[in-house]
């Protein structure tokens, strides 16, 4: 009896690794879809996750741009995608926090997703082209007020984050400002650094490599204080106007991720964030590290929704 109960027992422990779930690994490459051009600060976050991450994964990172509408095609992209872990969207920006403040979208950015991870804080700073005409925020506006809807700036798109920083100092001040919207950052330096556009907002690392050189000017941040890359550039609250806006940087997934999948990428993905090659991203582009487990991303996103949401007077639909 004795040897019979043995010999149970041991055949039981065998079986169990076979009845066991097995822990959910990627059966292909990961797409970290950025709704953004290529070059812009949600594509260089990406972009830099992904190196910092890919050691950490059996299948590669791969980064997709789907630039258009403030991210709001990429976000309905994700949206109706499969909640496999095989796509995610790199979130937290204008079609998380401020887009739904300006319109209706096919999406509901608090229930068509489900957060991962957030990983960075992005100040985001008011910049003139070095030689521009103005030397000043304040010179800005007094020129605007004088002149209204004279002065043109580039922003990632109509309700973007970035559109939304100039909307509230707009209302803030009383003026009115030109708004050319682009798809992303790096196209809107360009138009800054051409002269079709006199001021931009954009994220520290959007113009680092500018800003170093002396071709663009700082003129404002959006930060509640100043930021530690531009120390000496005053905040937005500094100079009268009571707007404070910041952008942040995640990774979401269609609605419906499974708990052991949404598991494994934060484990992994938050790895990621302790590798010298993400402090590198952080230490050269002045983001700022934001990380957030997926429940206070989510939450985070959902109160900058809810104050624009309140600024602009326009309810959830």
């Amino acid at each position: 009896m004795t040897n019979r109960r043995t010999l149970l027992a041991a055949a039981g422990l065998l079986a169990a690794p076979r009845l066991a779930r097995a822990a959910w690994e990627p059966s292909r490459p990961i797409q970290l879809i950025v709704g953004f051009a290529p070059g812009g600060g949600a594509d260089l976050a990406a972009r830099a996750i992904a190196e910092a991450s890919s050691r950490f994964f059996p299948a590669p990172l791969v980064i997709i741009n789907r630039p258009g509408a403030g991210g709001a095609i990429a976000a309905q992209q994700m949206a109706g995608m499969t909640p496999d872990g095989l796509n995610l969207l790199v979130a937290g920006g204008s079609e998380s926090t401020s887009l739904p403040a300006f319109r209706d979208l096919p999406y509901d950015p608090k229930t068509s997703f489900r957060a991962i991870i957030r990983l960075t804080r992005q100040p985001l700073v008011i910049v003139a082209k070095k030689g521009g005409r103005y030397a000043d925020l304040p010179a800005v506006v007094e020129a605007a007020k004088r002149a209204p809807g004279s002065i043109p700036h580039a922003s990632s798109g109509i309700g973007s984050i970035y559109h939304a920083v100039f909307v509230l100092l707009s209302q803030s001040a009383g003026i009115e400002l030109l708004h050319i919207p682009y798809t992303g950052g790096a196209p809107s330096l360009q138009a800054l650094m051409s002269g079709t556009v006199e001021l931009a907002v954009l994220a520290p690392e959007e113009m680092a490599g500018l800003a170093q050189a002396g071709e663009v000017r700082p003129l404002a941040v959006a930060s509640a204080e100043r930021i530690p890359v531009y120390p000496d550039v005053p905040t937005l609250r500094e100079l009268g106007w009571d707007v404070v806006v910041e952008n942040m940087k995640g990774l979401s997934g269609p609605a419906g991720l499974p708990d052991d999948v949404t598991a494994t990428l934060h484990v992994r993905f938050h790895r990621g964030m302790q590798e010298p090659a993400w402090k590198t991203f952080l230490d050269r582009t002045g983001a700022m590290d934001g990380y957030l487990d997926g429940p206070g991303f989510q939450a985070a996103m959902d109160a900058v929704l809810d104050a624009l949401r309140a600024t602009v007077h326009r309810p959830p639909a």
